[in-house]
């Protein structure tokens, strides 16, 4: 490429910067939300618009290709995997505690607390209340495998809840 061409490429970028600057920084922040971003989005337009005209490549209709390229490093941008750093989040009100715990994880533990309990039961309570509470049957089911009123299996329940409380120790 000459110099002469070269020259008569750079007055077209610069009109073109001169001309739709404006618009794509706003199209850009209307986009990404972030003024610093959005300015290096249409820096890297007009680089990329140079490289392009540099390699001998024809621009038609310079607002047309300009916005095509920014839509273009727009997707890129939304594309790219986005790792927040702990700062920013402290700065936008995350505050981490090492304190709380979730609630499942309560549950799951109290559950297996009562299965070590129920295995430390008698056996006539203890086949009954695993069938009721780790097999989820219903009084009904319950009564007709073991072949006791339903009256009875309620008692062998409510009986065998009150020795693990025992074990279990005060609330």
């Amino acid at each position: 490429m000459t110099p002469k061409q070269e020259e008569k490429l750079k007055d077209i970028l610069t009109t073109a910067h001169h001309d739709f600057d404006k618009g794509l920084n706003a199209r850009a922040y209307f986009k990404i939300n972030n003024r610093m971003l959005s300015q290096d989005l249409v820096q890297d337009t007009f680089t990329k618009t140079w490289s392009y005209l540099i390699k001998g490549g024809k621009i038609d209709i310079m607002k047309a290709f300009l916005y095509h390229v920014l839509n273009n490093l727009i997707v890129d941008q939304y594309r790219k995997h986005k790792s927040t750093s702990l700062d920013i989040l402290l700065e936008k009100g995350f505050e981490p505690c090492a304190n709380e715990l979730p609630e499942n994880l309560f549950n799951a533990l109290d559950g297996k607390a009562a299965l070590i309990f129920i295995a430390r039961l008698p056996e006539t309570y203890r086949k009954i209340m695993r069938m009721r509470y780790i097999q989820d049957l219903s009084l009904k089911e319950i009564s007709l495998i073991t072949g006791q009123t339903k009256n009875a299996v309620a008692v062998k329940i409510h009986r065998g809840l009150e020795k693990i409380k025992l074990m279990y120790g005060p609330i």
